[in-house]
């Protein structure tokens, strides 16, 4: 077998995305579009993928820093022709396949069938069949039907402009082909280029059969020039995703108002309502059902817990049966155990709240632990920081947390302790103690509120 390497073209600014950030770099469903494309390639067993580089170079290295590629500069931007030249010295002595970095909906079967013809005979060149051909470079077949050339729009006259199938310019040859036509590549046209186009030419002159392919559906091979263009990408790959959580028994209240950027995996009996966002790896175990408007990132939800709409959840593993929100907040460290609660308007953050335990509503719990069958109040806040350093608190089980407190950390309430409304804790309180600490209550009567002066 013939060994394969890939050259992805990433050189380009983009100018019409009117961003500092180098086009292929722009997120599509939480990642880079780049990344798609290296992802759907690396189920191709490429001996060497190759990514041409030039605006943005850096930053390209900096962000793909996690796969294994071999970056490839294009110090001036001459044309798709030259950015594969650039690669040359690095190809081995096989296939080379030819993909764009802005282009991020191909498919992996698409690319075998346009990889399986290729040898020293034949070429592969990726074409697709449009409603609406304009704009795009037009294949021109000779009486047996085989793909001859390419006529650009400009170029092309009106027979030849009624054709449909066109150009994608992803294509696939050898490795000895390339370096047989790249140097003969010329850029004398009006933009002063060198195309890989031309190949198609050079390869009917020689002989060279160019074998086609074409993709299941044309929003495979569309580019990405404008915002536009990636929000139309954007919304079909979420319509994909959402047609792949229906057929596994996800219930999608709205699946044109879904939006998974990672991974998100559901258990049977999965309900999710509208506008919800899905980051990073999100589990979500049997009969979760998530209410409208809520953001889950990178956390585990077990089964049968109950979301409430508008709530934030990063970073937290949540063990079933536990019911958050709405407009709750878990950060980063939260771990909630079987039939604990987090209610409306409640922040927690590297906490762990025991079995059975409530924090119903208007509290911020950090840097916690909590047993089980606590009860935390309306109000009640852990004082973790103190400007330089966090501190613990920690909740015993069945303490009660009265409405309006203060527990300044370091500190411990004791196994069913009962705390009282409005108090400041500094100071550790025992088992099965009250502790109570506020001002005395004074009233005066036949007290005059003050008036506002005439004169004011």
């Amino acid at each position: 077998m013939m060994t394969l390497d890939v050259v992805i073209l990433a050189a380009g600014k983009g100018t019409r995305m009117r961003s500092s950030l180098p086009k292929v770099l722009h997120p599509l469903a939480g990642k880079p579009m780049v990344s798609h494309i290296l992802d759907t390639t690396s189920g191709l067993e490429a001996e060497r993928t190759h990514v041409v580089v030039g605006h943005g170079a850096e930053r390209l290295r900096e962000a793909l820093a996690e796969y294994p590629v071999n970056f490839v500069l294009q110090a001036e931007q001459k044309g798709t022709g030259h950015a594969v030249a650039q690669s040359l010295d690095g190809l081995g002595e096989g296939k080379v396949l030819v993909l764009y970095g802005d282009v991020p909906l191909i498919q992996r079967d698409t690319l075998r069938a346009l990889l399986a013809p290729v040898d020293e005979d034949h070429m592969g060149l990726l074409t697709v069949t449009l409603e609406d051909p304009t704009g795009y470079g037009r294949i021109l077949r000779d009486e047996a039907g085989e793909a001859v050339a390419i006529v650009e729009q400009k170029d092309a006259d009106e027979q030849q402009r009624a054709v449909r199938e066109c150009n994608t310019g992803i294509m696939a040859m050898t490795t000895a082909q390339l370096r047989r036509w790249l140097p003969r590549l010329s850029a004398e046209n009006a933009q002063g280029e060198y195309y890989l186009t031309d190949v198609i030419a050079m390869a009917a002159a020689e002989g060279v059969k160019v074998a086609t392919a074409q993709p299941s559906r044309p929003v495979e091979v569309e580019g990405v020039n404008d915002r536009r263009q990636m929000a139309r990408l954007e919304r079909t790959l979420q319509a994909d995703i959402a047609e792949s959580l229906m057929t596994q028994g996800v219930a999608l209240r709205d699946p044109s108002r879904l939006d998974v950027r990672g991974s998100l995996t559901c258990g049977h009996d999965v309900e999710i309502d509208v506008g919800c966002v899905f980051e990073g790896d999100v589990e979500l175990g049997e009969g979760v059902r998530v209410g409208p408007h809520c953001v889950i990132r990178d956390s585990h939800i077990g089964a049968e817990t109950v979301i409430e709409p508008h709530s934030i959840i990063e970073g937290a593993v949540v063990a079933g049966h536990n019911q958050i929100g709405p407009f709750a907040r878990l950060r980063p460290g939260t771990r909630l155990a079987v039939g604990a609660k987090v209610g409306n308007f409640v922040e927690t953050k590297n906490a762990e709240v025991g079995e059975g335990s409530k924090i119903n509503h208007l509290s911020y719990v950090g840097d916690a632990r909590l047993g089980r069958d606590v009860n935390v109040g309306a109000g009640t806040i852990t004082c973790n920081y103190d400007g330089a350093n966090k501190h613990r608190t920690e909740i015993g089980d069945e303490a009660f947390i009265g409405s309006n407190t203060a527990l300044v950390a370091p500190v411990s309430v004791g196994r069913g302790a009962t705390v009282g409304a409005g108090s400041t804790i500094d100071r550790d309180v025992a088992d099965n103690t009250l502790a109570v600490e506020r001002s005395k209550t004074i009233n005066k009567a036949d007290w005059q509120r003050p008036a506002k002066r005439k004169d004011h």
